[in-house]
């Protein structure tokens, strides 16, 4: 008798949903108004992150620009917080188009600097992204080669053809791509010889922890191996403790990236790092 009354209360009436689903949906639908107030009000910044090189942790080889929009209360939200709700939609196009607007502003503004920018495959068919990266491109076509577009695994996967022919026109103009998240499950190793990614990111979950991690220490050995099969530039991301940057320099990983070596900051830390020596 217990056993069918815990069923009986666990499974909601043919045709309702269950109050976690519901809580679920109105949180999502929650999520994709604050993040198109914010949108329509341009209530955005960058946070940028440094990616080191791995054996002069002290020089940065690019930063990372995250999107990161304020809610109505002006509180900080990183992209983790909002993408899952918005990427598949035109939101998520729209987010894609500010962060490279301002990406590209920031190039303009300092010329000393790489700066790498994340993007879905699916804006590559969104004329208002394309339209952004081109006028950018004109206004000071030097940019170009200090431009990095970082595409996911999962993103790339959607539409390999389309985004095999886009980063062949791209490189051609002199932008550099980054697949990020390598490793995360997504990938079908045999596009690998089609893409023609520059930089390879090694994703987190093989990173943390791993001077002490055998398992991990094989798996990223292996993609480290994969990348420089391909003549691809590998980042270790999530890099949070010295033990871990030293096993991975000892395994040929070219650039760093984690909190060990800077949290993302909406200080634009080329600045700060001149202000600094003026001091």
């Amino acid at each position: 008798m217990t056993q069918i009354i815990s069923d009986n209360i666990s499974a909601p009436p043919a045709g309702l949903e269950s109050p976690f689903a519901v809580a679920e949906d109105m949180r999502r639908e929650q999520t994709i108004e604050m993040v198109r107030k914010a949108l329509d009000q341009r209530r955005a910044m960058l946070a940028f992150q440094p990616v080191v090189q791995a054996r002069m942790t002290n020089r940065a080889a690019f930063y990372e620009a995250f999107i990161r929009i304020l809610d109505e209360k002006g509180r900080v939200i990183p992209a983790r917080d909002f993408m899952g709700a918005v990427e598949t939609n035109e939101l998520g196009r729209r987010i894609d188009c500010l962060a490279l607007q301002m990406g590209l502003v920031a190039l303009s503004k300092e010329p000393t600097i790489r700066l790498s920018v994340n993007m879905s495959a699916r804006s590559i068919g969104y004329p208002a992204w394309l339209a952004t990266l081109e006028h950018g491109l004109r206004v000071d076509p030097s940019i170009a080669e200090r431009l990095i577009l970082e595409i996911t695994e999962s993103s790339a996967m959607v539409m390999p053809d389309l985004v095999t022919v886009f980063m062949a026109d791209m490189q051609a103009r002199g932008i550099c791509f980054a697949l990020d998240d390598f490793g995360a499950g997504y990938t079908a190793f045999r596009y690998l010889k089609d893409f023609y990614f520059d930089i390879i990111k090694i994703d987190g979950q093989f990173i943390r922890g791993i001077h002490a991690d055998p398992d991990n220490q094989v798996l990223a050995q292996a993609l480290v191996s994969i990348a420089r099969h391909f003549d691809m530039f590998t980042v270790a991301e999530s890099v949070e403790s010295a033990e871990d940057a030293r096993y991975l320099v000892d395994i040929g990983v070219d650039c760093l990236q984690g909190y060990y070596f800077g949290v993302p900051s909406t200080e634009a830390p080329w600045l700060t790092s001149k202000l600094a020596k003026m001091a």
